[in-house]
């Protein structure tokens, strides 16, 4: 394989089979030209043989750089274009046939937990089992402002999201009919207190944007979380953004299965370049 930055590893360098490595899409509505352009990507995008589609739930598109793997906002927060990502999902469902979708990642806060396991399972059934339930606790306060919804504090909203996992998992089992499959949740963040207990505890997809030492780090907490659930740690996908710079084969080696990288739309809609080098690194 080789990484996009055209250094290479032997096959044999990685733990992990080639075969097993999947590569997925967040496609940001916010500043899309159209709804029609947004849509497009995502057909472009399983055209393309990506393995995930995912959006995004904001109501406000966020402008943020990563910083040690966390999303720091730019001082400026203009009102750009922007679509929601749950309503979104349901024509993705009809469209798409292959691919996975989601949201990358429902805010916990905005919704009813009970109601978003029941929203799940009805997109789960019109996608034939595809739909992937990403869950964090929200962060962008433009997003609570404007809606008028309660922001709280970190520790309120971790507390909120904790009790909202539990719950969807409760309710996922007890509507009629039930799910396609049983719905995979993906945990976004690495926060070493409160989230990666709960990725443990309730994760079938952790993900996350770190370096390769810090990864490690994480990750040896999330298998030492997992056994602490009673689960075995490799029922855990582990996925992990994308950036510049990224060395693919590294975090291969080390069990990641997922990668992501995400598209803003210009006026011109979506460039595709950094996706196409993802795939080619793949094989």
């Amino acid at each position: 394989m080789t990484t996009h930055q055209d250094s290479t590893t032997s096959p044999e360098s990685s733990r992990v089979p080639e075969s097993r490595i999947r590569i997925g899409v967040q496609l940001w509505p916010g500043g899309a030209p159209s709804y029609q352009t947004w849509r497009d990507a995502v057909l472009q995008a399983e055209d393309l043989g990506v393995d995930a589609i995912f959006g995004y739930d904001h109501f406000h598109k966020p402008f943020v750089r990563i910083v040690n793997g966390e999303p720091q906002l730019e001082p400026d927060q203009p009102d750009v274009n922007n679509f929601e990502g749950w309503t979104a999902l349901a024509s993705w469902a009809e469209i798409t046939t292959r691919a996975e979708i989601g949201l990358l990642v429902s805010g916990m806060g905005f919704r009813n937990p009970d109601l978003l396991a029941d929203m799940a399972r009805t997109v789960d059934h019109i996608s034939d089992g595809r739909l992937i339930l990403g869950l964090g606790t929200g962060w962008y306060p433009k997003d609570y402002e404007i809606y008028s919804y309660d922001l709280g504090t970190v520790a309120t909203r971790m507390a909120l999201f904790a009790d909202g996992v539990a719950r969807i998992k409760h309710r996922l089992g007890q509507l009629i009919p039930a799910p396609v499959r049983d719905i995979p949740i993906l945990i976004g963040g690495a926060g070493e207190r409160k989230t990666l207990p709960l990725v443990g505890r309730y994760a079938d997809i952790w993900h996350s944007f770190l370096d390769i030492e810090t990864f490690r780090r994480k990750n040896d907490l999330v298998s030492q979380h997992a056994q602490d659930a009673g689960r075995d740690p490799d029922t855990i996908e582990r996925a992990m953004g994308w950036l510049p710079g990224t060395d693919g084969d590294a975090f291969a080696a080390e069990g990641v299965t997922l990668f992501t990288t995400e598209i803003h739309p210009t006026d011109d809609g979506y460039d595709f370049t950094q996706l196409g080098e993802m795939l080619a690194w793949r094989g």
